[in-house]
């Protein structure tokens, strides 16, 4: 009822609601173990279940007291830029109801690290596995610069750093996936790891695209091999527009994310666990709507999975469904645990 409530403001006013009620815990508490066979671990993590949140939903760490109350196994604020930026014009956030889809251009809109930083120096620990992805603000003179910043402001905050290298909404940051660019990055964030470990490692993962060219996708698991790095999110928006979208947004510029990127999105998660060997643990990412969706991208190599438009359009009750709904599934399929269907059907 509330979910259809929200669905009659505008989107952005709609999830500025949506993240008032979780920063005041208006939600139900759902039990995150409450799937003994659900439990597993990614990338030296102990998580209750393999279902996250991804990234963009809460940006500024606002909503964590009412996101720990819904089920998930981890969450992942952000994307968090060192300095506080506005993002692109509005309107900039579309529904596409028919197609169970969004598209977004926000653009790293935020509050910045240091409002981030505050607000998660008062975690609870019973709130769980929490990440932070991290980005470089739209002017940055060396983007690189920006994310090391970021890295060593969250880093004794959250469990594990996503790097976002794959937004298709800030100009020139998609080429960061790429070559030199990215080795230089991913070097530079090991090497700031290594000055703020003090003994404990904390994982750091990156998220790609995915619509990258099959020479990039090789090159980046062998950078990703290489570099150090802990694990490779699968993926972030896609610029592309499957065929047979219906909504009357279809067209409007920016990342679409949602139930049509089921399908490419697990056929490239499926692709980088065999082009990392299953050697590095990968999160799916990517129109996951069920427990259907979810095991199979466990299947395709995913030792956990994140969803985010889901969400908005079931509302929170989709979190123990999807659960619930994966548990049958290993069940059936004679798995006591999860971790070992992943990679099934490689």
């Amino acid at each position: 009822m509330l979910t259809r409530a929200l669905h009659l403001l505008p989107p952005e006013v709609a999830h500025g609601l949506a993240i008032w009620g979780l920063e005041h815990g208006l939600v139900r508490r759902r039990r995150a173990d409450a799937w003994p066979s659900l439990a597993t671990r990614l990338c030296g993590l102990d998580l209750p279940n393999p279902l996250g949140l991804a990234a963009g939903f809460d940006k500024n760490a606002q909503g964590l007291r009412g996101l720990a109350r819904l089920g998930f196994g981890f969450v992942e604020i952000g994307t968090v830029t060192p300095l506080p930026q506005a993002g692109n014009p509005k309107p900039r956030l579309f529904r596409l109801a028919q197609d169970r889809a969004l598209i977004n251009r926000l653009g790293f809109n935020g509050e910045g690290l240091e409002r981030v930083r505050a607000r998660l120096a008062l975690r609870r620990r019973d709130w769980g596995v929490i990440g932070a992805n991290i980005g470089a603000n739209r002017d940055a003179a060396d983007p690189t610069l920006d994310y090391v910043a970021c890295l060593r402001g969250l880093y004794p905050l959250v469990d594990y750093v996503t790097v976002n290298v794959s937004s298709p909404n800030t100009p020139g940051l998609r080429r960061l996936q790429h070559g030199r660019r990215l080795e230089t990055l991913l070097a530079a964030l090991i090497d700031a790891r290594r000055e703020l470990a003090a003994g404990l490692v904390k994982p750091i993962l990156l998220k790609i695209a995915p619509d990258l060219e099959a020479d990039e996708e090789q090159a980046i698991a062998e950078t990703a091999l290489t570099a150090g790095i802990d694990g490779l999110i699968v993926g972030n928006t896609t610029l592309a527009r499957p065929e047979g979208l219906r909504s009357r947004h279809r067209g409007e510029a920016g990342g679409l994310s949602g139930a049509p990127l089921l399908a490419r999105s697990t056929a490239q998660l499926a692709r980088m666990y065999r082009l990392t060997g299953g050697r590095l643990p990968l999160v799916g990412v990517g129109g996951i709507g069920s427990g259907t969706d979810a095991y199979a991208k466990i299947r395709a190599g995913a030792a956990a999975v994140q969803l985010y438009t889901a969400l908005i359009y079931q509302g929170p009750a989709v979190v123990p469904r999807i659960l619930a709904e994966l548990e049958a599934l290993l069940a059936r399929d004679g798995h006591a645990r999860i971790d070992t269907a992943v990679g099934g059907d490689a």
